[in-house]
């Protein structure tokens, strides 16, 4: 069983910056790929970023290309998406989740049905 907590939210300025947190229990960590999501209220959940098996490989959404960067490591079972620039409309609770799939290409899931495992979320908020 795998078990995701996530930590590092919090409330921010409009412009500044916040370093979430994803650690993992379990063995299936370094084989599996992870991801970023974020549900803003009244909003479906969206995909933000995501990452390879070796941290070689990475995607983001549009909305977060260039501010957000997503990395791992795998001796701590962590994973980590720095945010800068923060705009207000990054608000919402920021989710990590693992897909245990082992891809034989480099293709990275964006949807949330890829994902095995969801952490409970931590919360983002930012303000003008």
């Amino acid at each position: 069983q795998v078990q995701l907590v996530e930590s590092g939210g919090g409330s921010v300025q409009a412009g500044g910056s916040l370093r979430l947190s994803c650690a993992a229990s379990g063995r299936t960590f370094s084989t599996s790929i992870m991801g970023w999501f974020r549900q803003a209220p009244g909003k479906e959940r969206e995909f933000v970023a995501a990452t390879s098996r070796s941290d070689r490989s990475t995607y983001y959404a549009d909305s977060v290309k260039g501010r957000f960067t997503i990395s791992r490591d795998n001796a701590k079972n962590t994973v980590y998406l720095q945010m800068n620039s923060l705009k207000p409309e990054d608000t919402a609770v920021y989710y990590c989740a693992l897909d245990t799939t082992y891809y034989t290409t480099n293709y990275l899931p964006r949807g949330q049905k890829d994902y095995n495992y969801w952490g409970q979320g931590t919360q983002v908020t930012v303000s003008s």
